[in-house]
């Protein structure tokens, strides 16, 4: 798949390497009964819809993947590259308070009573430490900056092999309606950061809703699978963003310092210089000031070329179709254990339109790819699984998804919910797995 990407001189670069969109034409409808799970209509009755916006309270920029949650309970959702959402909200529930959030800025709490059912518009401010209340000295270059934190990765990340296990989930949206959703409990063989040999993923289990009256006569499939998140660690694949060639093809800055857990954190910009062509990527690096640690990342692809950006992402499209990438934005997290630090979750959204030859109207799409670590212990033999037995990052999940259904591990929750968050996913998937390792279930494939 390498082979194919358009940009050579960054063809070890581009986070685009891995996730390219394959659009082929749907199968009839006999072959799609047998081969997947249809989405049973849900009830949006009961369920009241929020639905606005949340952006910078000083420059209105939209905050993506600023996150809403029902205090209180598991009901949450996050804001798409445009800042925009959309929060449901069972209508038994008459009080509460929604807690918004995004990193470095101050946490915003809302009485569920003063939202409206639509054009809701919250700003938040900037959470800033005023730098002469605090004994840190600030480095002259930031660019120098994040070259030393890089640099510093085996001495602050996981330095011995590690077997973790994540919940990976990939949705499909046709506009705001949901139309496919994958998702799947993967085993990781992380490598140590230290180390240039890549990880190794193993699937566990893994499932496929998808409604194809909502998709046309259009079929998307997202390559690469949980690699689409994997990949977005930084720390351990700067060289899909960040190498000796790419780093000097950006300007960073310091935007501001603000804290997160009692760290002071510095707030790190980084953009496409003037002049560099082809389609690079913006956003914010948060780094730990104290100890030079790469804590989380928020950056989007700057689309400048809608031509290039399209060969970028796109493997395969029917002839009568141009398709352009709207909206590519990515996030990673990471945690701390024992002084030591380690991929904890990744989201990758990307949002597209398809022009029809001699069609009026046009189609847009948007997937989303998220994984989250939900537990993790030190692989002291260093095992990793047969070939035959890994993902290949060249995975269609949807496609591997089939015949490793399973409802007795789905059990009760069999059920997909897209609009919950990840986190109430994970609780379900974890009593699922020691339930599983209880009852001796059915062995790792």
């Amino acid at each position: 798949m390498m082979k194919n990407i358009l940009f050579r001189k960054y063809k070890n670069v581009l986070l685009s390497t891995l996730t390219g969109i394959i659009l082929l034409m749907a199968l009839p409808a006999t072959l799609q009964a047998s081969t997947f799970f249809q989405v049973s209509p849900q009830e949006d009755t009961s369920y009241k819809q929020l639905k606005g916006e949340v952006v910078d309270g000083q420059n209105n920029k939209p905050l993506v993947f600023a996150t809403l949650t029902l205090e209180g309970s598991n009901i949450s959702t996050i804001t798409n590259t445009e800042g925009k959402f959309l929060l449901k909200i069972p209508k038994s529930i008459k009080q509460g308070n929604i807690i918004v959030a995004f990193l470095g800025y101050k946490t915003t709490v809302i009485p569920l009573d003063q939202l409206k059912e639509n054009n809701n518009k919250i700003a938040l401010a900037v959470s800033i430490t005023k730098l002469d209340e605090v004994d840190v000295v600030i480095p002259k270059s930031a660019r120098n900056l994040v070259k030393e934190t890089l640099r510093k990765k085996g001495e602050n990340y996981f330095g011995d092999p590690t077997l973790m296990t994540a919940f990976y989930r990939e949705t499909i949206k046709k506009r705001k309606r949901n139309v496919s959703l994958s998702e799947a409990v993967v085993n990781i063989y992380k490598s140590p950061y230290s180390s240039g040999q890549k990880d190794a993923v193993q699937l566990y289990k893994a499932r496929k809703s998808t409604d194809y009256s909502k998709l046309d006569t259009l079929a998307l499939k997202l390559q690469g699978g949980p690699f689409n998140a994997l990949y977005v660690d930084i720390m351990k694949y700067p060289e899909y963003i960040f190498n000796e060639v790419t780093m000097e093809d950006y300007d960073f800055s310091f935007e501001r310092t603000t804290r997160i857990n009692d760290k002071l954190i510095y707030v790190i910009k980084f953009k496409q210089r003037p002049g560099i062509i082809d389609p690079l990527y913006m956003g914010n690096l948060y780094i730990d000031a104290e100890n030079k640690i790469l804590t989380s990342a928020i950056y989007s692809l700057n689309i400048t070329d809608k031509e290039k950006a399209s060969r970028m992402f796109v493997r395969k499209k029917p002839r009568n179709a141009r398709v352009y990438p709207m909206e590519i934005a990515y996030r990673v997290d990471y945690r701390e254990k024992n002084g030591k630090w380690y991929y904890g979750y990744s989201n990758v959204l990307l949002e597209f339109k398809i022009n029809w030859d001699k069609k009026l109207f046009n189609s847009v799409y948007s997937m989303s790819a998220e994984m989250a670590v939900t537990d993790w212990e030190k692989n002291i033999d260093g095992q990793v699984p047969k070939v035959k037995d890994r993902l290949k990052s060249s995975i269609i999940l949807s496609e591997a998804a089939v015949g490793f259904t399973d409802p007795d591990f789905w059990g009760e929750y069999n059920i997909i919910e897209p609009e919950k968050s990840i986190e109430s996913a994970i609780k379900k998937i974890q009593r699922q797995l020691k339930k599983s390792k209880i009852d001796g279930g059915e062995s790792e494939p």
